[in-house]
């Protein structure tokens, strides 16, 4: 997508923390005029993470806060205010699309649930990304994407199998969501352009992060079978793990798909009548007796630096 490929698309940006907020700045990089608007009082939770510049922390020396929310605008308004809903109903007239990630039911609270914009712009987009979307007996549990993660079950799938579940690095949901977002997004303002009408779109993220793990959703769907966690291996690769290396805490990483990478591995370790061990001589045969491969690129890894 060209840099300015939304030129004159205008958005009123109330999302905060990380999902939403990396929604929109997807469409601001791209030209997109976006107007974010925070709490003097509450502000940007992002504001107040490290790391800061200099190492001092301020409500503008935030890189995490910067990496979301550049290319944007700021407008600190307090909603609870008299006037505040007359510059809101001058954004809404203004912008194509409102955007929102709060638990469900606090943009009505404030007179800018969909139907209360629509009153305002008939053709009005709304973007709303929740944890479990706008409806539903689970919609008003309000959580991070720290939580999701286990909600949806990649914690269960992340890790050893003979240990505790470690879970995926950070709120993995909150790096997911957003293309799909910007996605709808787009969708959204295409059907606006050919049909002269809004809508409102409504991301359940938890719904959304199940696309990721479907293979082991349609495992069990189709045969039954429960997911487990596997460490570092991986169905379509063997070897494939981290493997210690002389010195204290070193390792690396060997990943090995085809027969001829494998060939290719065992001349390169000093082995090559490993690959016509009839133990590893195909995939099947390597993946059955992926235990005794990793003991044995172990045993050649340890004796070298990383």
């Amino acid at each position: 997508m060209a840099a300015n490929a939304l030129a004159g698309v205008k958005i009123a940006d109330f999302t905060w923390v990380v999902a939403g907020p990396l929604t929109i700045k997807h469409l601001a990089d791209h030209g997109a005029q976006v107007i974010h608007i925070e709490s003097s009082t509450r502000p940007e939770l992002l504001r107040l993470l490290p790391p800061f510049k200099d190492r001092e922390p301020g409500l503008n020396r935030s890189a995490y806060n910067a990496c979301v929310n550049n290319n944007k605008y700021g407008l600190s308004l307090d909603m609870n205010h008299p006037r505040a809903k007359e510059v809101l109903h001058r954004l809404i007239h203004w912008a194509d699309v409102v955007a929102e990630n709060f638990t469900p039911g606090t943009m009505a609270r404030w007179g800018l649930g969909y139907e209360d914009l629509v009153r305002i712009k008939p053709d009005i987009i709304m973007f709303s990304t929740s944890q479990m979307g706008q409806t539903g007996p689970r919609a008003h549990i309000a959580a991070y994407g720290a939580q999701l993660v286990s909600l949806a079950g990649f914690s269960f799938l992340t890790g050893w199998p003979d240990r505790e579940p470690t879970g995926p690095y950070g709120p993995y949901t909150d790096a997911t969501i957003p293309s799909l977002g910007t996605a709808a997004i787009l969708t959204a303002l295409i059907h606006r352009r050919r049909t002269g009408k809004g809508t409102h779109i409504d991301i359940s993220q938890l719904e959304a992060a199940l696309n990721f793990i479907s293979p082991a959703l349609l495992e069990y769907a189709v045969k039954k079978r429960v997911a487990i966690r596997n460490g570092n291996r991986f169905p379509h690769g063997v070897p494939h793990g981290v493997y210690r290396c002389r010195g204290v805490d070193r390792w690396c990483a060997i990943a090995i798909f085809s027969d001829d990478e494998w060939k290719t591995f065992c001349r390169v370790i000093g082995r090559p009548k490993l690959s016509a061990d009839p133990r590893f001589a195909s995939f099947q045969q390597r993946k059955e007796n992926e235990d005794e491969i990793d003991r044995l690129i172990s045993e050649w890894t340890a004796e070298r630096p990383a």
